[in-house]
Order: structure tokens, then sequence, then C-alpha cells
């Protein structure tokens, strides 16, 4: 199926800034657009001033070279300028790609005729709030959790959806995911796998301890509410980035991001079932780039 999309002129290509294979692939990639007469900017994916002009609108595409986390890095400050990003993939596992590392020549000529489709994957929001200050807010890709700190004991965690009580869990944790963070640490703890499409936000509690066990999907639009309710500590964690402490009584609020990610395919939509069995039947090691 051929698609129309307006031929991007400049672009961003961000590499996994300690995988070397991501490095020069990257360096490939660059010449060859720049070889077709594309304006290309080029640099690690935690380069602050790169990031700023992409946050800024100033590039027509983004192309992202390493693991799924290099994906989440991007795909943050693509969202906001609705900037098309492509990914290619230099890790193992590589559930949000769809071009693997010796592909991805094959697909650079569609890029530049506007051969693809644009695949909308919904953003959350996230705020903390301590006292009903908010001390901080995020974009959130694949999930938000709140779960124990170093203390190994279990936390306990009250959710409230659209105001009304849920549950409450007595758990290692509580993630708040979207259906892009089905196949990630949601995954990990046997939760159901949504297609990308859904705008729905998925519930599942990490190691429950006598309470709710199941995996809840909740209406799109709905929102979710976490409290803190715990002698000791907990903390929140975005996107897999650096764990946050939080107090008892603090609250996360999640709901549904104005902002979507759009990530540029080539192949029809049923790609994600056909390369599903693949994915699973991988057997990922310690150490997986990210």
């Amino acid at each position: 199926m051929a698609y129309s999309n307006p031929p991007p002129a400049k672009i961003a290509v961000l590499t996994h800034p300690t995988l070397q294979d991501a490095v020069f692939e990257g360096e490939q990639v660059s010449d060859l657009l720049r070889q077709h007469g594309i304006n290309v900017d080029q640099g690690p994916v935690q380069d602050e001033a790169l990031r700023q002009h992409i946050a800024d609108g100033e590039y027509d595409t983004v192309i992202a070279l390493g693991g799924d986390g290099t994906i989440l890095h991007a795909g943050h400050f693509c969202a906001a300028k609705n900037t098309p990003l492509m990914g290619i993939n230099m890790g193992h596992f590589g559930f949000l790609y769809e071009i693997q590392r010796d592909e991805w020549r094959n697909y650079i000529p569609r890029l530049l005729e506007g051969n693809f489709r644009l695949e909308k994957r919904m953003m959350l929001r996230a705020e903390l709030l301590h006292d009903d200050q908010v001390l901080g807010a995020w974009d959130v890709l694949n999930e938000v959790i709140v779960c124990r700190g170093q203390i190994v004991r279990p936390v306990r965690l009250t959710a409230h959806v659209d105001g009304y009580l849920l549950t409450t869990y007595v758990a290692d944790g509580l993630i708040a995911s979207t259906a892009t963070g089905s196949t990630g640490y949601s995954l990990a703890v046997n939760g159901p796998i949504l297609p990308p499409e859904l705008r729905n936000i998925l519930i599942i509690p990490v190691a429950p301890h006598m309470s709710w066990d199941r995996a809840i999907v909740l209406s799109e639009g709905a929102s979710v509410c976490i409290t803190v309710n715990t002698g000791h500590d907990a903390v929140l964690s975005v996107d897999g980035e650096s764990p946050i402490p939080m107090m008892d009584g603090d609250q996360v609020h999640v709901a549904v991001n104005n902002h979507s990610l759009s990530l540029i395919r080539f192949q029809n939509p049923d790609y994600f079932y056909r390369n599903l069995t693949p994915h699973l039947q991988q057997n990922p090691f310690t150490g997986a780039v990210r």
C-alpha cells in the first residue's frame, strides 16, 4: 500500500550514547540522507542542545537508533511538536521498532518519498502531589509506577478512578500503563498485551499480597489517582527513569495527555501481531540495550 506524506527536508538523527554500532549506523544514515540533499544534524539522544531544537519543532523528522529506551527518550520531546519519529533497532527486544539494523537502507527511500503512515501512540500526563501541591509533572509514553523503595516490604496503595475508589493494594507496586507500555514492565508482571492504537490506561499490581491481583483496563478517557499509605519509603518512576521519593499521603494523578507520539511506519497495521510471536520467543539477557 502506498502512503502520501510531505517528504522531510530537515532530519535529526539520535543515537544511543554508548552503543558504538548505533553511533556508526547513525553516521551511515546521516551520510545517505545528505547525499539526497537532506539537512541533517546528528548526536546522542542525551544531547541537550539537539533535544531543545527538536522540542522547538525545528525538524520535520527524527530518526532514533538504539533500544526501546532510546525511543522512549526521543519520544518525550518529539510529541510536543508532533514531530514524526522513525526508529532503527540496535538493541535486542525492540517492541517499539519496526526496522532492524540491517533493513534501514530499504526504507530511507520510502521515507524521502513520503511513502509511510503515521501511527499515533497515546501518551499519559503524570503529576506528583504533596498536600495538594504539584511537585512535578511528566509526559509518559510507557508507564508510571508507584512502588516500594529500598526497604523490601510491600506498600499500601489506594487507587481511585475518575474520583471513585477502585481498591486498595498491598503490593510491591502499581503500574499505570499505556497500550505502548503493555509490552514493557506490564508484560513482565503478566499484564495483557494491548494493540498499540488503543487509548486506554492499564492498571496492574506488582506482586500483590492478599489483595486484588488482576489487571484492569480503564475506559478511554478515564483517569487514575494513586495514593501512598505507608510508614516506609515509596518511589515514583516514569518510563524507567530514576526513582523519585514519595511520602505517606502523596498522590500521583495519571490521565491521558494532550500530546500523542507519531511513529513512522512502513508496514500495514497488522505488523504488530506478525512481530509479536518472534518477540515473545526471544530470550533477552541481562544488559539488553535501552
